[in-house]
C-alpha cells in the first residue's frame, strides 16, 4: 500500500528528527512510548506545509519548542493559525524552559490534553492556541 505522504516530506521529517536540539531530545524522552499520561505522540509530523515538533493526533495537540529567534515571530503566528484551522491546538514553549522545568512543561501538556486548557493563553513562558474540538460539524 502506498504511503499517504510524499517522499520529500518523509525525508524532511527524518532530517528534522535527527537534529541536535537538546530540548527536543529531552522532551521526546518524556513523550515517547505513551509515557505521558498514556497519550501517543509522534515527532516532526507534517501538517500541511509545516512540520509539528511533536503531535498527539488523537487529541489534536501540537507541541512546539522554540529558541529565542522565535520571539514575536509572525511566521509562527501564521503557522499556529493554519494548524488551528486544521483542528489542532498548539502549545509553544521555550527550549530553555524544557531544560530547566521539564516537570512543569509536562504538567502543562497534560492539562491541554485533559481539556483543562480551553482558551488561548499568551504568557512570557508559553503560548497556547486553542482549537475547539468539532463533533458533527459543530465546535464544542
Amino acid at each position: 500500500m502506498p504511503s499517504r505522504r510524499s517522499p520529500e516530506k518523509i525525508t524532511r521529517a527524518r532530517a528534522l528528527r535527527h537534529g541536535d536540539n537538546q530540548a527536543e531530545a529531552t522532551l521526546w524522552n518524556q513523550l515517547k512510548a505513551k509515557r505521558l499520561g498514556g497519550y501517543k505522540f509522534v515527532r516532526q509530523m507534517p501538517i500541511g506545509p509545516y512540520f509539528a515538533d511533536f503531535a498527539c493526533r488523537g487529541e489534536k495537540l501540537v507541541v512546539e519548542l522554540d529558541g529565542s529567534q522565535h520571539a514575536e515571530n509572525s511566521y509562527d503566528r501564521r503557522r499556529d493559525e493554519f494548524m488551528r484551522g486544521e483542528g489542532f491546538s498548539v502549545l509553544r514553549f521555550w527550549n530553555v524552559d524544557v531544560l530547566k522545568s521539564r516537570t512543569s512543561i509536562c504538567e502543562t501538556i497534560l492539562a491541554a490534553l485533559d481539556g483543562r486548557l480551553a482558551e488561548d493563553v499568551v504568557a512570557s513562558d508559553l503560548r497556547f492556541v486553542f482549537a475547539a474540538k468539532k463533533i458533527g460539524g459543530s465546535a464544542l
